[in-house]
């Protein structure tokens, strides 16, 4: 009897001690993220599969060779898809990496992804690595290489911390490129940005390739703070995916180099602000936005400039830090909220979701990473008032619960 009472105390015993680690998992789980830490655990979700494995130098053996139903040529979308996914995963994140301090979790994050970014590197141009990555395979190698150098550019960190070895290697990658002729489009702003980073980092540039985007782009300007990409406007984001990022990182590169664009970048400056109140205004209340153009599954990437901007301080007045903060976490969550977002972990090719049929016939797996280019903010202390501040509501929710609110005009800015 004595033994039975003692096994049903135990059993009992056990239930309440599994009951309170289940109670205790459920209120970690169900523990309520603010919005940077909400931020942080997204980007982390995403961008892990691609650092850590090519820190372990396992990318080529990890990463699906996926592209899009409408692939042009599988093989060498294949094959350029490492470059690809290299440059934007680091330019998205290169700001965060760049920061100091915060709590003691986040940075303990990003000391580990610290690591895996310079080995990453390490492996990327080590020619005996398997995870080696030969710049000069094609064409998309150059839009690829500037979104590596965007990345450094944006967190100088990752080049103090690379040996003088890798640094003339990376520089040596890059500078292959050259051999590519940009297509007559924004791509003359990848040559450019290959340039500036050349420029920054002390190394012979060309000014020429600088100066002929920075003229033709002012030829594209159309008005309303957007250019045409190339010859014909379309109604995309690509005024967000590139045109506005890169005119900005330009101005800040060769407007240290010279004074010649002087005039050039004050409108680049308004535009940018201009473009800014346009984007915010595209953020529905419920984070959805207008699926038009090519590009479409970039996902967040189509607010590349409005987190680009936030994370520069250099919001118009109309636009105060934390209603972007607020939109663009809308943009997160809808954006990778979709069951099928990941597949074993890698991000699939959509919108919402796997939606084969978005795809462009450019696109591989590695593409829809520009979509950690919206974490660029991540790249501001939780003390700034982009983080600090408490919610506020974006244009679409004032205006759709029926708020009072200005009304929006066009600008020229010619």
């Amino acid at each position: 009897m004595k033994i039975k009472n003692i096994a049903a105390a135990f059993l009992m015993l056990m239930c309440l001690s599994g009951s309170a680690m289940a109670q205790k998992v459920k209120s970690k789980k169900d523990a309520v993220l603010n919005d940077r830490q909400f931020w942080i655990q997204q980007m982390d979700k995403m961008v892990r599969p691609v650092l850590q494995n090519l820190a372990n130098d396992s990318l080529r053996i990890a990463m699906p060779k996926v592209t899009s139903v409408h692939v042009d040529n599988k093989e060498h979308r294949i094959k350029v898809q490492y470059v690809e996914v290299l440059g934007r995963v680091l330019s998205g994140i290169a700001p965060w990496l760049q920061l100091e301090g915060g709590a003691a979790d986040e940075v303990a994050l990003r000391k580990q992804y610290r690591e895996w970014a310079l080995s990453g590197l390490k492996n990327a141009l080590d020619s005996n690595a398997k995870d080696f990555m030969n710049f000069d395979i094609g064409g998309q190698q150059l839009v690829d290489a500037s979104y590596v150098a965007l990345a450094v550019v944006r967190a100088p960190w990752l080049w103090e911390n690379l040996d003088k070895k890798n640094q003339t290697l990376l520089m040596k990658s890059i500078v292959t490129t050259r051999k590519f002729k940009p297509v007559f489009s924004n791509w003359l702003l990848f040559s450019a940005m290959n340039e500036a980073f050349l420029a920054k980092f002390g190394y012979d540039w060309d000014p020429m390739r600088v100066d002929y985007a920075l003229q033709q782009m002012e030829q594209w300007y159309t008005g309303d703070g957007m250019y045409t990409d190339g010859t014909s406007f379309a109604f995309d984001y690509y005024n967000s995916y590139v045109i506005h990022p890169y005119l900005a990182a330009l101005s800040d590169i060769i407007g240290e180099k010279t004074n010649a664009y002087k005039d050039m970048f004050e409108k680049i400056k308004k535009r940018n602000e201009r473009y800014a109140i346009i984007q915010e205004r595209l953020i529905n209340a419920d984070g959805t936005y207008p699926a038009t153009g090519r590009s479409i599954i970039y996902r967040g990437a189509a607010f590349h400039h409005l987190a680009d901007i936030a994370l520069r301080k250099a919001l118009p007045k109309q636009l105060s830090a934390e209603q972007v903060r607020c939109a663009l976490t809308a943009v997160i969550r809808k954006t990778l909220e979709s069951p099928t977002t990941y597949k074993n972990g890698w991000l699939t090719i959509g919108l919402y979701g796997e939606q084969p049929e978005l795809g462009d016939f450019y696109n591989n797996q590695g593409s829809p990473y520009i979509a950690s280019n919206i974490f660029l903010p991540l790249g501001l202390p939780a003390s700034d008032p982009f983080w600090a501040n408490p919610p506020a509501k974006w244009s679409a929710q004032k205006i759709w619960s029926g708020e009072n609110f200005k009304n929006d005009h066009s600008e020229n800015l010619k």
